[in-house]
């Protein structure tokens, strides 16, 4: 089959010749992909996610991937495939493995919110046992549970390629999250790791101390994701104490746990000492006015580093938030902050105004704006933030302006990573 027919007309003709219904949604997608690649020279990715279409679409089965993929090996300028949010299940999932285990040339994967369970986790893990081509991979709300946890973690002692794996909110456990933290002690090709929202019973923070072990010994990682953890002020002091070691590590996110302003205070003192700490996601902690003065403290007088910070959502009043606009008049490298769903006064309102009035914070870097009311400065919500994309298919290109680089798909790090 002559990849000179084109994408659509190759996925006609294969369904023809297997007797299957063809998908409308694939042959309108890979239609498009020909108009964007006439001439078949450039890097392609396929993009044929489901989600957040103003007209509803066919969403892709599992039979219908068994005859896209056996298009996909003769064009190999396809270098990344977004199947997110279909209807894929296990079944689907071992025309993925078939796939990964005969391709070199795929890079990118993206799988999130399918339907695949345990069995195909593993059938994807052990394909990627051989696979020495894929760099991303996203397995984002696929509830393989704790057992397919493990299969992930017994791939990573294998794979020397992978660079970013995203297995959040995939139901893992205690058990495969420890395994994880063990073999990223000796895995040196993961940069970026995304394990939020795992299920967790126990209250000791176990899994925590494991990934503080691991973050004493890994010097590759620059991107980690524990959102949903149940971090508590113990397990920030764990973090901490690794991440006096760790001078790797560019982009932590801790949102969404139970840090206190005693949790806080320890990322504050960090923070004095940490010349790698690039981008800090705290937002939907508890961390009010103490902990904001602490971060503030350090952030004026002594961090030359962060470049991205997220507060949202802490139970901050108008005197931490007064205190982050002034360390953000003396601290010239931190360029993002996430501030909304704390409780404003007007004069946080005027002192963020005036950040934005005078330069010094750029409207899309902020998630707030200004506006005016018989004289009185109040602040309206915006989109922008660390996970503005996270959720939003038709969003496939840079998320920030490229100063801020691109992370694992969500939001602000560096794309030099």
């Amino acid at each position: 089959m002559s990849t000179l027919q084109g994408l659509c007309k190759q996925y006609l003709q294969v369904c023809q010749e297997s007797n299957q219904p063809e998908n409308p949604f694939i042959a309108h997608m890979l239609r498009e992909a020909d108009k964007d690649n006439i001439m078949l020279t450039k890097r392609l990715t396929l993009k044929i996610a489901g989600n957040n279409r103003l007209v509803p679409v066919h969403k892709i089965t599992d039979e219908d991937l068994h005859m896209l993929v056996c298009i996909l090996p003769k064009n190999i300028f396809i270098t990344g495939l977004d199947l997110r949010y279909n209807v894929l299940t296990d079944v689907g999932a071992k025309h993925i493995a078939k796939f990964l285990q005969e391709n070199s040339s795929l890079r990118y994967l993206n799988l999130m919110f399918n339907e695949i369970g345990t069995s195909g986790a593993e059938l994807i893990a052990k394909a990627l046992h051989r696979n020495e081509a894929l760099l991303y991979l996203r397995m984002t709300g696929n509830k393989i549970r704790n057992k397919g946890g493990m299969y992930f973690a017994s791939m990573l002692q294998v794979n020397s390629t992978l660079e970013k794996l995203d297995l959040g909110d995939c139901d893992l456990g205690t058990q495969s999250l420890v395994a994880m933290a063990t073999v990223l002690n000796q895995n040196k090709a993961i940069k970026a790791v995304s394990l939020n929202r795992p299920i967790l019973y126990s209250q000791e923070e176990d899994t925590t101390i494991h990934i503080a072990l691991m973050l004493k010994n890994n010097s590759c990682l620059v991107e980690l994701h524990l959102c949903k953890h149940e971090i508590k002020n113990f397990g920030v002091e764990r973090l901490c104490e690794a991440l006096y070691e760790n001078c790797s590590l560019k982009y932590l996110d801790l949102s969404c746990n139970k840090i206190t302003r005693d949790g806080v205070k320890f990322l504050g003192e960090l923070l004095k000492w940490n010349k790698t700490l690039e981008i800090l996601d705290l937002h939907s902690n508890r961390i009010e006015d103490d902990g904001a003065i602490y971060l503030s403290e350090a952030l004026a007088l002594y961090n030359g580093t962060l470049q991205a910070l997220a507060v949202a959502s802490n139970n901050i009043t108008g005197k931490g938030l007064l205190a982050l606009s002034d360390a953000l008049k003396t601290n010239t490298v931190l360029s993002y902050i996430y501030i909304w769903g704390n409780k404003f006064d007007e004069p946080t309102c005027m002192a963020f105004s005036d950040l934005l009035k005078t330069g010094r914070l750029k409207p899309n870097y902020t998630d707030v704006d200004p506006y005016e009311v018989d004289g009185h400065i109040y602040l309206a919500e915006l989109s922008h933030g660390l996970k503005k994309h996270y959720y939003w298919t038709p969003s496939y290109g840079p998320v920030v302006n490229k100063d801020a680089n691109a992370s694992l798909a969500i939001g602000a790090v560096s794309e030099h990573l």
